[in-house]
């Protein structure tokens, strides 16, 4: 409904004159104007000669000047906002909630008088919380709105104003309920005055950045130098006791700083910004740095030791110097006879290899019983021999092989070392899409590893083909340490299956589908995704079994689909979960604990009972990125006074 021409007048006196219609719109407005005296005090303009051009909406156009915006944010039931531009027009917007709203309207186009004035109104103190409650429900639904004009920077601040001084009329007494921070602040922090300086660095670069922005040249000289000093003091302390004597001097001269900068250049939202921006800077910083500590682990894993480079060396050379006669191991007759416990290890690198036979025989009850079938590259071989030339395991039986040698592993009948060689797989390790900078994503720097190039890595496919005379066979990683006995292996009934190893899931964790790619048909046609997964390391084989069911025949099924790396990524355990699924038997998760590469929250109990235990992850004990406290349970097997050991520079 348009509202007729005319004017406003003595809001007061239509209290007892304005019939049930009008005394219903009356109390509506005058509730609307409480927080206009209360909260804002603003003053309430007063406007003759209106005529009509809306619903709702009144203009008129002053004789005098320019009327300033005046927003004016009333209760929630209903809202008056008033705005004039250069071009002399005037308009009045009245939004009213509620069922009176209608009556209310009728009652403004009954007025016929406008007086210059302000009005002062007094809070309606009888409102009760329901009522309060219903006019903020009823808040949504308002009859009549105006378009503004965009508003100009004095009414954006006059707003802000008005809703600082409302947020303080808040109830403290409820947010202090729900306050997270009151239980912690109930304590005193024994560092309270590092984290104070901390604070006030914080707010000392906010306020720096706001004062050269404002060209406040000698409040930026001023915080430069409280920010050096500050931070001279604070230097690396974690703890108030590792600050110097001169901190609460320190703190005194930038809280001063820092209130006359806040006297001068205090901006809510200004500061706001500042904060969100320097959060987000501490994020990325973050994240940059996560990416190159993943660089540089990586780049650890990949590289190998000084000091075993220099032990390689020395042994190569001085096994090459050694007359052919002497190059050959005792009881090499053993080599073949099931009746023996015999262990394969597939390694290029001397030392850890020492450290898998030393453990081993070490806690052998009867260490002539075991046999070492060690296989190794060429240029490893001469060093691994020498080593066990010069340091006999004992009794026991050991057998150094070169892969070279094995003239019947060719690409012609290995896929692996096909796909190995070609120029296919060569652009996706060293070319597309992975960046050999720091920024580098885990996810493609991982599958840079050496190993993934490495047959030897692959050879554990391939053992009924190396040690064809030979019913079972125990398999070890080169980054195991062995604390028991192992005999009791070898007495393990698999009940007709082929693999014998310690499952690794948990709840969701190390299954199936965390390996492979469900999404392909030939993967989710064959196997089931929540199927437990395995581990290598440890692993007892029925090479009679496996030749009977020509595992290593469907191992290189599975390859050969593979050679896009559509069903997997790289890495043998997928593949193996693949070749002996159905055909793994469960061994006691005693015999092989993993997780001492990666997992600093290993119980100690379960390390102490272990019969192995397994360095997985890129934090192998010969490496300085070792985590300290499982460095022992391998360095123990290693006489750091060995001659070789002391040329090479290795200390523990």
């Amino acid at each position: 409904m348009a509202l007729k021409k005319g004017s406003v007048s003595g809001f007061a006196k239509h209290e007892d004159e304005g019939g049930n219609g009008g005394i219903g719109g009356y109390r509506l407005v005058l509730a609307v104007l409480v927080a206009l005296s209360v909260l804002a005090s603003l003053p309430f303009v007063v406007v003759s000669g209106f005529h009509t051009i809306g619903e709702g909406v009144i203009s008129s156009s002053p004789s005098k000047g320019v009327i300033d915006d005046i927003p004016v944010n009333t209760n929630n039931t209903a809202t008056i906002g008033t705005n004039s531009s250069v071009n002399n027009t005037f308009t009045l917007s009245l939004s009213l909630v509620g069922d009176s709203s209608v009556d209310a309207i009728s009652m403004l186009s009954q007025t016929t008088v406008v007086s210059r004035g302000t009005l002062q109104v007094e809070e309606d103190t009888s409102l009760g919380a329901a009522r309060r409650i219903a006019r903020e429900e009823r808040n949504e639904n308002q009859l009549l709105e105006l378009d503004f004009d965009p508003p100009n920077e004095d009414t954006i601040v006059k707003l802000e104003n008005a809703n600082m001084q409302a947020s303080e009329l808040v109830d403290s007494s409820i947010t202090g309920k729900y306050s997270k921070w009151k239980k912690e602040n109930k304590n005193k922090n024994q560092d309270s005055t590092i984290r104070l300086m901390r604070d006030q660095i914080i707010m000392a670069r906010i306020y720096l950045s706001i004062s050269e922005k404002k060209r406040k040249l000698d409040l930026v000289q001023e915080l430069q130098i409280c920010l050096k000093r500050s931070r001279g003091v604070l230097g690396e302390a974690n703890i108030d006791a590792e600050l110097h004597y001169s901190a609460p001097k320190k703190i005194k001269a930038m809280a001063d700083v820092l209130s006359k900068a806040r006297d001068q250049l205090f901006d809510c939202k200004l500061v706001t910004r500042k904060l969100r921006a320097m959060l987000l800077t501490e994020e990325e910083k973050v994240r940059r740095l996560k990416r190159q500590n993943t660089f540089l682990i990586q780049l650890g894993v990949k590289g190998i030791p000084g000091g075993i480079r220099c032990l390689s060396l020395r042994l190569t050379i001085d096994y090459y110097l050694l007359p052919p006669e002497r190059r050959n191991f005792p009881r090499s007759e053993n080599l073949e006879d099931p009746r023996f416990h015999h262990y394969a290890l597939s390694t290029d690198n001397v030392l850890a290899a020492a450290v898998v036979v030393n453990s081993t025989v070490m806690n052998a009850k009867d260490s002539s019983k075991h046999v070492f079938h060690l296989v190794t590259d060429s240029l490893n071989f001469g060093a691994l021999k020498m080593w066990f030339l010069l340091n006999p395991p004992e009794e026991a039986t050991i057998h150094v092989e070169n892969l070279d040698e094995l003239k019947w592993l060719n690409s012609s009948y290995c896929p692996v070392l096909r796909q190995l060689n070609s120029a296919a797989m060569r652009e996706y390790y060293f070319k597309a899409g992975h960046s050999t900078t720091r920024s580098s994503s885990a996810s493609n720097l991982k599958y840079r590893n050496p190993k993934y190039l490495s047959m030897l890595n692959h050879l554990r496919f391939y053992l009924p083909q190396i040690f064809p005379e030979l019913d079972k066979i125990l398999f070890l990683d080169d980054d195991i340490v062995v604390q028991k006995d192992l005999t009791g292996l070898w007495l393990v009934d698999l009940e007709g299956k082929v693999n014998g190893a310690v499952e690794t899931c948990v709840e969701n964790f190390h299954r199936f589908d965390k390996y492979l790619n469900f999404s392909n048909s030939f993967i989710a046609g064959e196997f089931d995704p929540n199927a437990c997964g395995w581990a290598y390391g440890m692993n007892i084989f029925d090479l009679k079994e496996w030749k009977k069911r020509n595992l290593t025949g469907v191992y290189h099924t599975w390859q050969n689909l593979n050679e896009d790396r559509l069903l997997w990524k790289l890495g043998t355990l997928p593949p193996g979960l693949m070749t002996f699924y159905g055909l793994t038997y469960s061994l006691n998760k005693s015999w092989h604990v993993l997780g001492l590469g990666y997992n600093p929250s290993i119980n100690p109990s379960e390390i102490e009972n272990a019969a192995v235990i397994h360095y997985n992850g890129n934090m192998k004990p010969w490496m300085e990125m070792a985590m300290t406290k499982y460095r022992p349970y391998w360095t123990k097997y290693i006489d750091y006074d060995h001659p070789y050991l002391r040329q090479c520079n290795f200390v523990k």
